[in-house]
Formats: C-alpha cells, structure tokens, sequence
C-alpha cells in the first residue's frame, strides 16, 4: 500500500489537474535532442485525461535564477510534447497572473495546457506562499509526476502539495514503488555497487548504505581512496588522499554492522588514459609507480558475480571504472551483464540510478533488463544518502 495518493485514487472528471512534470531536457538550436523524459510522463497525462480531467503541466527549464530568460522558455520545448502526445499543447506566456488564467480558463476537456517555465519566478526556489498560492488559483487537484526535481522545496513540487489535494503521477508512483522495494523494505541479501570519482561526493551514500545494505561494492576512483586508507601504493591512480581516515571510518562502521565491504581484488593499469591504451592486468597491491587504476580485473568481477548471485535486491550508482573509454569499461560491463541475467531469470531485484550509471549501463547493453532505471540524479542519490526528499514528504503529508 503507497504511503501517497495515486491518480488511482483521485477524483479528476471535470478538473484542471496542475501536473508538476520533468522536461528539463537537452535543447540545441531550439531543437529538442533527446526526448527520454518527455516520453516518460506521457502516461500520466494519458491517465489524467482518461479520468476526464485537464492536465496542465508546470516544469521548470534550465536556471534563469528568477528571471525571464528567452532561450530558457519552454515554448521550445511545445513541437516535441506535441509529438510525443499526438496532439495539439496550448502554450501559455506566464504560469501565474492573466496570461495562465487565460489559457486555464478557455479550456475544454481532452486539451492540454503547458505553462512557462516556473523558474522565471523567484517564489518558485524560495517556495514563497504567495506564488504557491497564485499556481494553486489555477487547479483544482496537483499531480506531482517529477521525482527528478522533488529533493528541491520548491513552490511546485512542495508548496503546492500542501494547497490542492495531492497525488502521485504513474512516473514518480513507479519510481517510489521501486526505490521502496531496493532500500525501504529489500528482500535480503542486498548489494549496493557504488562507483566514481571522489569519495568526498559520495561520503553521506557510502555511511548511510554501509548501515542498510549487506554488501557495499565500492568502484572507480573511490575505490583507490579506500585502498589507499589500507596502504595498498596506487601509483598515478586518481586518489584522495586526504580522504584515507574517513574511507577507514566508513570500513570500521561497515565490519560493525556486518556489511561485507568489496573492494578490487586486480586492477588494470596503463600509463595514459586514451582509448585502446597499451594496459595490463595486476594483483591490486602490484600497480606500478608510474602507472594508473583505470579498471577493475576479471578476478574482481567474477568475486562480484558470486556475491550478486548470492544477493535478492541490487542498487546501482556508478561505474566501476574509467567506463567511457575502451578497453576500461570491461569491469562495469561485465558486471552490469551479470545483474541483468540475474534480474530476467527473476533472482534480483536491480535499480540503477545517476547519470553516468544510466551511461554505463546503456553502453553495457544491460538497462533494458533492469527492474528499474531512475532517471533522477540528485534526487536519486539523496535517497539513497537516507535524507527525506521534500517532495516525497509533501505528497505523504497529502495522502487521506
């Protein structure tokens, strides 16, 4: 049972439905270049429409920090929605004030409406009551369908899920469903792969996981900091240093809750970071002064692939290794092949998110057998860090 209200459980006949939706997508010469996140909201406003109400979407665009910014306006983004709905949007000028109530007001059921960015406002990023109030005008119900953007308390993922009767759109129910079920209440054993550059980024995730999870696969460069705190010589490696007392507080923290920490057990080394670099496979404590970590080695794969086999519920975010350049993407590929084959034959449950691990995970031809692919960055790993996302918390706060 979902701690929120669902489109399942609202009234919409008749009702202009503010839906709150991610199309902060990539624009170059005022064409849309990748429409994934318009295509993910479709089905909530398909489902808005089928319950007889009028969606009218709110996004934000880019960061015009409160002003109106021209090449920020999501009219840009109207002929690509239109598209992917296959049908007209009635584009209004302003997402407050006449030019939205206009457009609100002259429509009729089946129609859509998407309002200017919210961002042109400064009450959207200070959550002002005021503006929150001016959105809320509009509606009669608010659908936030963007998780993407729900670690911010902003006046339209937070505000206003205080104001209307709230729900959760079919993207942010899928994605909450799914991160409840890899973090909330896991089938166990569970592993969690954590790759990357810094350990200084990701310090909050790797304390929190090393409570909740079993095993904690730690990748990338992160994983030069930790062998680095073990003594272990890195050569060029890219490596914090400074990092090494907490890498080792978070290995104490880890063997006092039980979690079995893996770290590279061989490395592939080269002397230049360039594709197809002359490199060589070592037992890890062999890197050569001259040499970096670019990699983890086949050993290291095939002990994570008897962990995974072991394991129920898998989270994902990061790469293993320097994954954009060949031959260095072997580790991530392997191992994101393993937790596919697993997750098709029903033994693991796999959520990936983050940029780079949506990257990985494509080029590894691995995503499309996922349980589920977060499309959320910040949001995606503030969960995972175990803070409470404000607009998760709003929606929870609406449920009745």
């Amino acid at each position: 049972m979902p701690k929120f209200n669902t489109l399942d459980d609202m009234d919409l006949e008749g009702k202009v439905v503010l839906t709150r939706v991610d199309v902060n997508v990539p624009v170059e010469n005022g064409q849309v270049t990748d429409t994934t996140r318009i295509d993910k909201i479709i089905p909530t406003v398909k489902d808005i429409q089928a319950k007889g109400g009028i969606p009218v979407l709110l996004a934000h665009f880019d960061r015009p920090k409160g002003k109106r910014v021209d090449t920020m306006s999501l009219k840009q983004i109207v002929p690509a929605l239109e598209a992917a709905l296959g049908q007209p949007v009635v584009f209004a000028d302003d997402c407050i004030g006449g030019p939205a109530k206009r457009v609100v007001a002259a429509l009729e059921p089946g129609q859509i409406a998407l309002l200017e960015n919210t961002r042109f406002h400064e009450g959207e990023e200070t959550n002002d009551a005021t503006f929150a109030a001016s959105l809320a005008a509009l509606g009669g119900v608010y659908v936030n369908d963007a998780f993407s953007a729900s670690h911010r308390a902003h006046a339209s993922t937070e505000g206003l899920a205080r104001l209307l009767n709230a729900a959760a759109g079919r993207l942010m129910e899928a994605e909450l469903l799914a991160l409840e079920a890899a973090l909330g209440d896991p089938q166990r054993p569970v592993m969690a792969v954590v790759g990357g550059a810094k350990v200084s980024s990701k310090l909050d995730l790797l304390t929190n996981l090393a409570e909740k999870v079993d095993h904690l696969v730690i990748g990338g460069g992160m994983a030069n900091t930790f062998l680095v705190a073990q003594g272990v010589e890195v050569g060029k490696s890219l490596a914090e240093r400074d990092m090494a007392d907490t890498a080792r507080s978070i290995l104490e923290k880890a063997e006092q809750t039980g979690c079995k920490i893996h770290l590279p057990v061989d490395i592939v080394v080269a002397r230049e970071f360039k594709a197809g670099a002359e490199s060589q496979t070592l037992p890890v404590a062999e890197c050569p002064a001259d040499a970096m970590i670019l990699d983890a080695g086949p050993q290291t794969v095939d002990a994570l692939r008897e962990a995974m086999t072991a394991c129920k519920t898998l989270i994902w975010n990061g790469p293993l290794g320097a994954f954009e350049i060949e031959p260095f993407d072997a580790a991530t590929n392997a191992a994101a092949q393993v937790a596919a084959e697993l997750t098709r034959n029903g033994q693991l449950v796999s959520v990936a998110g983050g940029g780079d691990t949506v990257a990985a995970l494509n080029k590894a031809g691995a995503s499309q057998d996922f349980t589920f692919i977060s499309t959320a960055g910040g949001a995606f790993l503030e969960w995972m860090e175990g803070k409470t996302l404000p607009g998760v918390a709003a929606l929870e706060a609406a449920k009745h």
